[in-house]
């Protein structure tokens, strides 16, 4: 099944967020507790409480960060 196109923002976001979400709780859980016999369930419970933080940042971002990108970078020669 295929999702519309103009949906692609939110599912950016959902995707891009969710990817960093449980890569950045993954390290600093690992780096301040240690890998432990209850890492997996406060992984996951780090992940769904921070996500839609992260979901709303990065889907209201993307637009602002795509555009001072632009302005800072020059086309193909």
């Amino acid at each position: 099944m295929k999702i519309p196109a103009r949906f692609s923002p939110i599912l950016f976001g959902a995707m891009l967020s969710a990817i960093m979400v449980a890569l950045v709780s993954a390290f600093v859980l690992a780096t301040t507790q240690g890998i432990h016999a209850g890492f997996l369930a406060k992984w996951a419970v780090s992940c769904l409480k921070t996500w839609p933080v992260a979901f709303v940042a990065v889907t209201l971002l993307a637009p602002w960060v795509r555009r001072a990108v632009g302005s800072m970078t020059v086309g193909p020669g």
